[in-house]
């Protein structure tokens, strides 16, 4: 007898528990497949963004990279040329964006510089204004990466899983 008491207390306990639990069906985090569509803003371009558990800093396509003074700061001007995912148009924006910092990228090639800037993506119906590095992206498979210090706000990257939310962010007012 002791132990059906014992039995039921404990089942009894962790199911109190449970409907007590700080962490609410609300709150917990998303989990968004490896592979999400995402839109760059202004330009309404809708690609594919990589969410790369890898990678720190996020990193976007980017041509015709040229950094320029404006009011005694650097700024970098480039053009992002892609195919939208929904329109299948080749869209091409020209950019102009503070330099924010230079991150030197080390790989099996050497190292390199690459400028920052920042740029705001939706994803997910999140709008970011996020830190990404530019480089010629052209012969990879995915235009934007979205880095840790990015992922941190977006949810858990479930790599068995692939396009699970639409980018619908509403229009901004700006």
């Amino acid at each position: 007898m002791p132990s059906t008491i014992k039995t039921l207390f404990i089942s009894t306990l962790i199911t109190t528990a449970a409907s007590f639990s700080p962490l609410t069906l609300a709150d917990s985090p998303r989990n968004l497949g490896w592979i999400e569509q995402g839109v760059i803003e202004p330009a309404d371009m809708t690609v594919k963004f990589k969410l790369d558990t890898g990678a720190l800093t996020s990193s976007m396509h980017a041509e015709d990279i040229e950094r320029f003074e404006r009011d005694g700061q650097q700024w970098v001007r480039f053009r992002v040329a892609l195919e939208d995912l929904k329109s299948r148009d080749q869209i091409s924006e020209v950019f102009e964006r503070p330099l924010e910092r230079d991150l030197r990228v080390r790989g099996a090639g050497g190292s390199e510089d690459r400028p920052v800037v920042r740029m705001e993506v939706c994803i997910a119906g999140e709008r970011l204004n996020e830190e990404f590095s530019l480089r010629d992206r052209s012969n990879m498979h995915y235009p934007v990466l979205l880095g840790r210090r990015t992922l941190d706000r977006l949810g858990n990257v479930d790599s068995s899983r692939t396009f699970t939310a639409e980018p619908n962010c509403v229009a901004s007012n700006a």
